[in-house]
């Protein structure tokens, strides 16, 4: 016999026998941790000052959030890997992604975060179809590996909403202005020269050109501030990872995508970087992807 649970979005999920056994195992498991939690409860101050003292990487900080437009707006926020960062020092919380059945061409998946000490649980269960959206259509997935991309993908913004929705919105705010602060004073580089360091790697890896940066900004590249080096560091990284487009951020004056693939050093991190034409390519395929999953 089949239960039908409700989704945010108004959907309708059916669960059967076996994914109700998984999910009962897990709050089993959870359950026997909360015992442990009590025995030994957080140091709120301790795991605070832990959390900053995590933002204070530079290799978290470039990580720690992310941006993408939609309908003439930025959408900006903690990213999952500050997430992670985050609930891994508070302590004492319990999250994760779990595939709970997969038939039909499509993937039942739930994301959990559990704060083992409060008893305050944040879950999502949401289905992911085997398909992939591109320009051209709806394109079926077959690949285990692009199947375990895709639920994986997709799994990670409602884990990161489900930690996000358990930790106190004050240390998450912290979190992110120690981050941007590490951003800024982390170089040893004057702004100048990163500014223009940062026009040469978009113009080599994604032929986006200084103008077109310029337009995105708002000014010249000769008024660009730490801020908007931090907002030009979120759109490298959305679009080196395939997180979006160019044509998302900025203004081309002619479709196709650059051929050049030297390997550069990035200004944002100091360290050699590899092609960018796959990440700019997979952004393409993953446009409707990324809207449709973080509009939950």
């Amino acid at each position: 016999m089949n239960d039908v649970v409700m989704q945010q979005d108004g959907g309708i999920v059916s669960r059967n026998t076996q994914t109700e056994m998984m999910i009962s195992r897990q709050a089993q498991e959870v359950q026997a941790a909360m015992v442990i939690a009590k025995r030994f409860p957080r140091d709120e101050v301790e795991a605070f000052n832990r959390i900053l003292l995590s933002c204070k990487r530079k290799s978290l900080a470039e990580s720690a959030m992310y941006e993408y437009p939609r309908g003439g707006s930025k959408v900006t926020g903690p990213s999952i890997r500050l997430a992670e960062a985050i609930a891994q020092n508070w302590g004492n919380i319990d999250f994760g992604i779990t595939e709970l059945e997969q038939k039909n061409g499509e993937s039942q998946v739930m994301a959990y975060a559990w704060d083992l000490e409060t008893n305050s649980r944040q879950t999502k269960i949401f289905s992911v179809p085997h398909v992939r959206s591109t320009k051209k259509g709806n394109v079926p997935l077959t690949d285990p590996r692009d199947i375990y991309e895709m639920v994986a993908n997709q799994g990670a913004r409602r884990l990161r909403s489900c930690i996000l929705g358990s930790i106190p919105g004050d240390v998450v705010e912290a979190a992110v202005k120690e981050c941007q602060k590490t951003l800024v004073s982390g170089s040893d580089k004057p702004l100048i020269d990163r500014v223009r360091d940062g026009i040469r790697l978009f113009e080599e890896k994604f032929s986006v050109t200084q103008e077109m940066i310029e337009k995105y900004i708002g000014c010249k590249c000769e008024a660009f501030s730490e801020n908007d080096m931090i907002r030009l560091n979120n759109v490298y990284r959305s679009l080196r990872d395939g997180m979006a487009s160019r044509e998302q951020y900025f203004d081309l004056p002619a479709p196709g995508v650059s051929e050049a693939g030297s390997e550069v050093q990035d200004p944002f991190s100091g360290k050699p970087e590899s092609d960018g034409k796959e990440g700019a390519k997979r952004g393409v395929k993953k446009d409707e992807e990324k809207d449709k999953a973080e509009s939950e």
